[in-house]
């Protein structure tokens, strides 16, 4: 299960860098890969009887990033109008 959590987080990369036209493109891909991550966490948390907290912490961080990559989407579209990458020249 944990092999297949990793090919999964593996084509969450491969999207991540094969998608380059949009920003909410780019963080759905890397929400893909965070859910595997969690759930890579909570297998391993299951396999050694540990405390489930890291799992917890680890889930209150993910929810923050996502909040915080969605502000900053509606912060682009407010400004540029679209959520293209290439209106902001990074790439």
């Amino acid at each position: 299960m944990i092999n297949f959590c990793f090919i999964l987080m593996f084509f969450g990369l491969l999207s991540l860098a094969l998608v380059r036209s949009h920003v909410f493109l780019c963080l759905i891909s890397l929400e893909f890969i965070v859910i595997y991550l969690l759930l890579i966490i909570y297998l391993y948390c299951l396999l050694y009887s540990s405390s489930l907290y890291i799992y917890i912490v680890m889930l209150t961080f993910y929810v923050c990033e996502g909040v915080l990559g969605l502000s900053l989407i509606l912060l682009l579209i407010r400004c540029h109008s679209n959520d293209y990458l290439s209106s902001l020249y990074v790439w």
